[in-house]
């Protein structure tokens, strides 16, 4: 394993996994990590490192979400590591350029929640890209829904910020719904309820 790795591996080794399926997800990333020096570029065309924020206001009572335009949903934020291995600056430059949220701070140290996603095959600027896995790291982001946000045309055809009760109906991928932002709804309640 290279060095930029060893750290993020490090990360991994000491995350607590929130349920069965993270625990598996982990495990999974975990091996792909150590035997794939090439994890971060998307040149593997088995799968590679992306990272991902889940963005709540300052009460955890809205979510903020872009209306990604490959998978035709309302989806969270995030983007390739492109060869960075500092995932959390990763995911905050995507918030960035994705939303226009310049603001928005990390709020929890180190990784909120791992996934192992199957991405299906999809043509992205007029070439097609093949089947393959993202492994996924997310952070949890805290921003302020008063400030502007905007659309990236060639990402998402909206953002905007949810309740927490109208997010589900919302999202039309079912198995991300009820997988992975339900699973992310509960732990962001369980980090503003300690607070």
């Amino acid at each position: 394993m290279n060095e930029r790795l060893a750290g993020l591996y490090r990360q991994l080794d000491g995350y607590e996994p929130f349920n069965g399926e993270e625990a598996a997800d982990r495990r999974a990333f975990m091996g792909f990590v150590s035997r794939n020096d090439d994890c971060l570029s998307c040149d593997n065309l088995t799968g590679h490192l992306t990272a991902s924020v889940w963005v709540v206001d300052g009460s955890n009572s809205q979510v903020l979400m872009e209306y990604h335009n490959i998978y035709d949903s309302w989806s969270w934020i995030g983007g390739h590591a492109d060869g960075d291995a500092d995932l959390a600056a990763v995911a905050l430059r995507e918030l960035r350029e994705e939303t226009g949220v310049a603001d928005g701070r990390l709020a929890q140290d180190g990784i909120f929640s791992l996934e192992v996603l199957h991405v299906q095959g999809h043509y992205k600027h007029g070439a097609y890209v093949p089947s393959h896995l993202h492994y996924n790291v997310t952070y949890l982001v805290q921003a302020d829904p008063s400030r502007p946000v905007f659309s990236k045309p060639d990402e998402n055809s909206g953002v905007r910020w949810f309740s927490a009760d109208r997010l589900m109906a919302a999202v039309s991928e079912r198995w991300m719904a009820e997988h992975v932002y339900a699973k992310l709804m509960a732990k962001a309640a369980k980090v503003y309820q300690g607070r």
